[in-house]
C-alpha cells in the first residue's frame, strides 16, 4: 500500500508539472520549488486520493484485525467432571457458572421441518393478542417470508406491539417487498448491526416470544429453502421447538439483550413479563451466548456436557469443526467407554468447504471408536445434542467456532429423560437416512476434498 502511494505521488507530480508549465520550458527556479524541494509531497488537487487510500488501507487493517485477531482468551485446559449430567451439581453448575436457572414446570414441543415449523410459527403469530418479539437471522424473500411478513403486518395493524430483529448479514431484502411491508404496517423493525466492520458477532439467534407466554427457537430460517418434509434435495431438515411455562421467560430476556442494544428501548411489564405458571414437566434453561457477555459461554456449556457424559453422547450438527478443547473432551469420553455418534451433512450442502474441513478431524474420534454419519436425502441443519439419555441442548448453536466464539446464540436445555427418549428417536430416524462412514471411508475420499479441507483449515477460526 504505501509503495503504491509513493508511485501515485510521482505519477501526480510529473501531472501537476505538466498542468503548470504548458506553453513553456519550467524555469530552474520553477522546477526546484514545485517539485524537487519536497519529491514526496503530492500537488493540492491530489490530495482527496491520496488521503482516500489511506483510509481504505486502515479500514482494511481494521477489518482484517476485529474479525481474524480477537482479543478474547479461550479456555484451553482439559476439563474433567467428578459428576455425571442430571446429577444435582451439574445442575448448578448449567445454572450457576454458565446461564441462568434451570426452571422446573416447562412442556417443549419437537417441530421438525418445514412442513411442521412454519405452520406453527404463523398460526402463533396470529394468535398474538399483545406482544410479539421476534429476532432472526436468514430472512430470504419468496413464498415464506412474504407470509411471514402479511402476518407480522396484520397483527401490527391490529394493535399488537411488534418488535422485529433482523440480521443484516442474513437478510437478502432489507428494502425488499417484505421489509416494506412490516415497516408500513407499524412493525418496529431493526436491522442488526447494519453498519459494521465486523462480519463477525452475527445474531445467529432464531427465537419468537407471543405475549410472553410461548416461545419458540431452533435452526430454521425464514426462506423457501426450508419448505418440505426434510427429504427433498435441495432443502433443509431441521428442528424447531416450542416451549410453554417459566423459561419463556429466560427466552424473552434473550430477544431483549439484543434489542437493547439496537434500539435502547426497554420493553417490560406485564405484557412482555406476564406471570407464568406450570405448563408441563420438562425442567429447563435457555442459555444464550453474545461477545458482549463473553462469547465462550456457549462452548463451555457444550464442554461441560461431554466432559459429564457417562454412556451416550450423540451429535446430530450442519456444520461440525470441532477444535483441539472439544476435540480432546470427546476423545477422553470415548476413553471412558461412552459410545459417541455424530451425523452431519452428507454431499447436499451449501458449504462443501466447511463439510471438508470438519472431515479432516474426524481421523482421531473414528479411530478412538465415534461413528459418524451423513444425512443423505436433503441438506442436514439440525442442531441437538443429546447426553446419557436425560440431557439435551437443541437450538442455533452449531459445532463450530462461529457459533461457540463469534456469534450471538440461543439454544434450549432441557433435563428431562422423557423429552431425550423422544428425541432419541429423531435421531435413530435421522440416521436411518443418513450413510456411516467408517475410518477406510475417511482415508479414501476424494483428493479434492482433502486438499481443500487442509488448505480451508487455515480460515477455520472463522467457520
Amino acid at each position: 500500500m504505501a509503495f503504491a502511494v509513493l508511485v501515485n505521488t510521482w505519477d501526480n507530480r510529473r501531472n501537476c508539472q505538466s498542468r503548470n508549465h504548458v506553453g513553456r520550458e519550467p524555469t530552474r527556479r520553477t522546477v526546484r520549488y514545485s517539485c524537487v524541494k519536497n519529491p514526496f509531497r503530492p500537488c493540492p488537487a491530489q490530495w482527496p486520493k491520496v488521503l482516500g487510500a489511506a483510509a481504505v488501507g486502515g479500514a482494511a487493517t481494521l477489518f482484517v484485525a476485529r474479525n481474524f485477531f480477537p482479543t478474547e482468551k479461550k479456555i484451553g485446559h482439559e476439563i474433567i467432571t467428578d459428576y455425571a449430567a442430571g446429577d444435582d451439581v451439574f445442575i448448578r453448575t448449567m445454572g450457576n457458572l454458565l446461564g441462568p436457572p434451570l426452571l422446573k414446570g416447562n412442556k417443549v414441543t419437537a417441530l421438525e421441518n418445514g412442513d411442521e415449523i412454519f405452520p406453527s410459527l404463523l398460526e402463533a403469530i396470529r394468535s398474538a393478542q399483545h406482544t410479539i418479539t421476534f429476532e432472526n437471522f436468514l430472512f430470504k424473500e419468496g413464498e415464506v417470508s412474504d407470509a411471514f411478513a402479511r402476518a407480522l403486518a396484520e397483527r401490527a395493524r391490529s394493535g399488537v406491539k411488534v418488535h422485529f430483529l433482523q440480521d443484516a448479514l442474513g437478510c437478502d431484502c432489507v428494502h425488499g417487498r417484505a421489509m416494506n411491508l412490516v415497516r408500513q404496517a407499524g412493525v418496529q423493525l431493526e436491522i442488526f448491526r447494519f453498519i459494521n466492520l465486523v462480519m463477525n458477532f452475527r445474531t445467529h439467534r432464531k427465537l419468537l416470544v407471543i405475549d410472553g407466554r410461548t416461545g419458540y427457537l431452533g435452526g430454521t430460517g425464514i426462506a423457501d429453502d426450508w419448505k418440505g418434509d426434510g427429504r427433498t434435495q435441495g432443502r433443509w431438515r431441521d428442528s424447531h421447538y416450542r416451549l410453554e411455562g417459566p423459561a419463556v421467560a429466560q427466552m424473552q430476556q434473550a430477544f431483549m439483550d439484543n434489542w437493547l442494544e439496537t434500539r435502547a428501548e426497554l420493553l417490560h411489564g406485564d405484557e412482555y413479563f406476564p406471570k407464568l405458571e406450570p405448563a408441563g414437566d420438562d425442567m429447563c434453561q435457555v442459555f444464550k451466548s453474545s461477545a458482549g457477555e463473553g462469547s465462550d459461554s456457549a462452548r463451555l456449556m457444550l464442554l461441560v456436557s461431554i466432559a459429564a457424559a457417562r454412556r451416550h453422547i450423540r451429535i446430530a450438527n450442519a456444520y461440525f469443526i470441532p477444535d483441539r478443547l472439544c476435540m480432546q473432551t470427546l476423545l477422553d469420553a470415548l476413553r471412558r467407554g461412552v459410545k459417541v455418534e455424530i451425523i452431519t451433512p452428507g454431499p447436499d450442502i451449501d458449504a462443501r468447504t466447511v463439510r471438508a474441513v470438519g472431515k479432516t478431524r474426524w481421523r482421531r474420534l473414528l479411530e478412538a471408536g465415534a461413528r459418524f454419519y451423513e444425512y443423505e436425502p436433503a441438506r442436514f441443519h439440525c442442531k441437538y445434542l443429546l447426553v446419557d439419555d436425560c440431557w439435551a441442548s437443541v437450538g442455533s448453536a452449531n459445532l463450530d467456532n462461529r457459533s461457540l466464539s463469534l456469534n450471538e446464540e440461543a439454544n434450549l436445555n432441557v433435563l428431562d429423560e422423557k423429552f431425550v427418549a423422544a428425541h432419541t428417536r429423531v435421531f435413530e430416524e435421522d440416521k436411518s437416512y443418513s450413510r456411516e462412514i467408517t475410518l477406510d471411508d475417511w482415508r479414501e475420499r476424494p483428493w479434492s476434498e482433502k486438499i481443500r479441507g487442509r488448505v480451508g483449515s487455515l480460515l477455520a477460526s472463522q467457520m
